[in-house]
This record gives structure tokens, sequence and C-alpha cells, in this order.
């Protein structure tokens, strides 16, 4: 396997991580209120929520203060160091990039993604965690 077929796997990769992160966030919150519904209980479970909650607040702090993901900027580092500018190399990169970005203004994302975390803040009302012991 030569280096630029390495990177563009390792970027393949990255990019995986960077869906399924946003999967958590958006599948996480979807899940509670599903849990909610139908009473399964681990969707109570302090450290998911916690994660949850944390993955959201990152994602909030970075669009307001204007921080490009760390995950995009990996990958769109080794997708330049294969020399890979225009297409992301395989049909599964490119459907997940299709996905994950979109074309807007930056103003737009900090304001979906605070509205968005002001629903998982709620979610800790309408579907509390269970309590320390």
């Amino acid at each position: 396997m030569d280096t630029s077929t390495l990177y563009l796997l390792a970027a393949d990769i990255t990019l995986f991580a960077h869906v399924s992160f946003v999967a958590f966030v958006v599948v996480g919150l979807l899940l509670v209120f599903l849990g909610k519904a139908f009473s399964w209980n681990w969707v109570r479970n302090r450290w998911f929520r916690l994660a949850h909650l944390a993955a959201i607040a990152i994602v909030v702090a970075q669009s307001w203060f204007g921080i490009i993901c760390p995950l995009t900027t990996l990958e769109m580092s080794l997708r330049s160091r294969a020399g890979n500018s225009v297409y992301p190399g395989t049909f599964m990169s490119h459907w997940l990039e299709e996905i994950l970005y979109y074309d807007a203004p930056a103003w737009v994302f900090a304001v979906c993604y605070t509205a968005f975390a002001l629903l998982v803040i709620a979610s800790w009302f309408w579907v509390p965690p269970r309590p320390r012991k």
C-alpha cells in the first residue's frame, strides 16, 4: 500500500469518526426522548447523559468561537497529504461528506447547534438522569 493510499484511508477513518460523533449527538437525543416514551431505564444513565451533553457543548463552543472542528482539520490535512483535493477518493467517503457538510453561513450553524443544545438541556428536565448514589 503506498503512502497516498494510507493517507486516504486515515482520512476516511477520520471522516467515519466524525460522522459517528454527529450521529451520537443527534441519535442520542432521539433515544433519550424515545426512552422516555418506552420507559427505557438506560437513557437515564448519568455517564451517557454527561457524555452527550459534553459532546453538544463542544460543538456549540466551537461554532460560537469560530473554531473549525479538529476532525475536519485532520481529515482535510490527510486528504491534502494524499494529493486529493477535489473528490474525497472513495464512494463511502464521498457520501459521508455529503451527509456531514453543508454550505451555509457560519451563524446559521451556531444558531442550529445552540437550539439543539437547548433541547439537550431541556431533556435533562423532561427525562432526568438517575441521581448519584
